[in-house]
């Protein structure tokens, strides 16, 4: 039973994690990028508010259920979960070291002046994040699906 429940927590949140960030990356962050600078600071710092602390709360509880699963699940589960989870690791890298610290400087900008655009050096960590949460997904799904 907490197998099964572990593993709907997993499915659930990765694929959560992965979709929210795939909607980012094909509309919000598009969406950004055709904005002038005042209306994207504007933006982002009103989007940034929905996100925090939801995503870093949710990737956590999902990595420690596919740990938790790397005892409980046989093969290939006791692999892939706790591979999914690794992946998890690798997107809280990203986010900390990469995106969270443009989203911090972006705060002290002013609307107007001389600015270093930041929006393709965030693009590019979120690109590599969400790759990272699509692996972990997929992960997670053979694990289920092929999991005695």
């Amino acid at each position: 039973m907490l197998e099964e429940v572990l593993s709907g927590i997993v499915l659930s949140g990765t694929g959560t994690v992965t979709g929210i960030f795939v909607a980012v990356a094909v509309s919000v962050g598009p969406a950004m990028s055709a904005m002038g600078r005042a209306d994207y600071l504007r933006a982002h710092a009103l989007l940034g508010k929905g996100y925090h602390p939801l995503m870093p709360i949710l990737v956590n509880v999902v990595t420690l259920s596919g740990f938790a699963l790397a005892w409980l699940a046989g093969p290939p589960g006791n692999i892939l979960f706790p591979l999914a989870s690794v992946l998890l690791i690798g997107v809280q890298a990203v986010s900390h070291l990469g995106n969270v610290p443009i989203n911090r400087s972006l705060s002290t900008l002013a609307a107007d002046g001389p600015w270093s655009d930041p929006r393709p050096l965030w693009r590019a960590w979120h690109r590599l994040r969400t790759g990272l949460a699509a692996v972990a997904l997929a992960a997670d799904t053979v694990a289920v699906l092929a999991t005695r």
